[in-house]
């Protein structure tokens, strides 16, 4: 590891894809807590177009695996200034 690496970057501190399917696997993902898929692949695109992405899974802007934090509803962009994103809010029909 050189000076300027930090651990999170080092290769046995990386989240792998199975450690993300056993959290989104866990009951803190009900399905009333998570976005559509449809949200939550648009969310995943935008999330791999942004240079603040590190190892296709952590943001920078705030440390987060986006894999999780995406499926979330309640979860915004943490991009300061430049959000991709914003928390969903299911559309309700009028009477």
């Amino acid at each position: 590891m050189t000076a300027s690496s930090c651990k999170g970057c080092r290769e046995e501190y990386k989240v792998t894809e199975e450690q993300i399917q056993r959290i989104l696997a866990s009951p803190a993902f009900a399905p009333e807590r998570c976005v559509p898929d449809e949200i939550y692949a648009q969310r995943l695109e935008l999330c791999r177009a942004c240079p603040k992405l590190q190892g296709g899974t952590t943001c920078l802007a705030c440390g987060c695996i986006i894999p999780v934090v995406a499926k979330l509803k309640e979860r915004e962009c943490p991009l300061p200034g430049q959000r991709k994103w914003n928390a969903y809010v299911e559309k309700t029909s009028a009477s």
